[in-house]
């Protein structure tokens, strides 16, 4: 890889690479039609939307309501394009960060094999469970692990709700 970069003459400079995309980005939103504050923010989440669909690995966190509505007045109330165009991507590099991982979710994630797998040995035992032992374990492990990262996801969506109502 490193010959092939020093071929290429070093590759792109990194500002010049987050230009390239955040412009790509911005004309991808300026193409839609933008007459309301809803419009506004349909085009913001569908761009958070594509950069997590497109990019694999990281997810990046859309921005609250209440930042995406202070940077539509500021866009709205700029008349050239050219300065709705730098309001738009210094939001974007404000706005655009990596979603963290909670420590419930870190934990879940590597407390959970090793306890799929120690209940399937026991579950092998029960009567009423001896359909367990035909249930791969390299099916078993991960499907439990991701049901019970998707059960945490949930409850603490539903904790942090009626926490916040």
């Amino acid at each position: 890889m490193g010959i092939l970069m020093s071929l290429m003459g070093g590759g792109l400079p990194s500002s010049q690479l987050l230009s390239f995309v955040f412009g790509t980005v911005y004309k991808q939103f300026i193409e839609r039609e933008i007459n309301n504050f809803d419009d506004f923010h349909v085009a913001i989440l569908d761009i958070f939307n594509s950069f997590n669909s497109a990019l694999p690995g990281k997810h990046y966190d859309a921005p609250s309501l209440k930042e995406v509505e202070a940077i539509y007045k500021d866009w709205k109330e700029a008349k050239e394009p050219e300065k709705k165009k730098n309001i738009f991507l210094d939001f974007m590099k404000k706005n655009v960060n990596p979603s963290k991982v909670d420590d419930a979710t870190m934990i879940t994630g590597i407390v959970t094999p090793p306890v799929a797998m120690a209940a399937k040995r026991a579950g092998q035992n029960v009567p009423q469970l001896k359909i367990i032992k035909s249930i791969p374990d390299v099916l078993f492990v991960p499907s439990m692990t991701v049901m019970t990262l998707m059960s945490v996801k949930i409850s603490r969506r539903i904790i942090m709700g009626k926490i916040a109502s």
